[in-house]
């Protein structure tokens, strides 16, 4: 734990087991919100080849997933860490929009 708080540049126990809490509801109210928007779209595993269905679900969570994580992290008082950490994750995938000025 004392690597990940260095890592993170994180000051208390009690932080870490926030951003934790953070992370785990955001996985599961992500699941929970992709699949009736999945349903709107008409986007479902009875209407779509399975090797369609799966990609469409995984293009639709992961946008889902960047917004929630920064609105929980929000809530939890934790929304510059999660910012932060957008923005490096963005900045792997390739996207320089989010490059820090020096």
């Amino acid at each position: 734990m004392k690597k990940l708080k260095e890592k993170w540049n994180i000051n208390s126990n009690f932080q870490l087991l926030i951003i934790f809490i953070v992370f785990g509801i955001t996985g599961s109210i992500t699941l929970f919100v992709t699949k009736p928007l999945l349903n709107f779209l008409g986007l479902n595993e009875s209407t779509l080849p399975i090797w369609i269905f799966w990609p469409a679900r995984i293009l639709i969570i992961f946008p889902t997933y960047q917004i929630l994580i920064l609105i929980i992290g929000g809530i939890f008082g934790q929304f510059k860490f999660f910012w932060k950490f957008e923005k490096k994750m963005v900045k792997r995938l390739g996207f320089k929009l989010f490059k820090d000025e020096k």
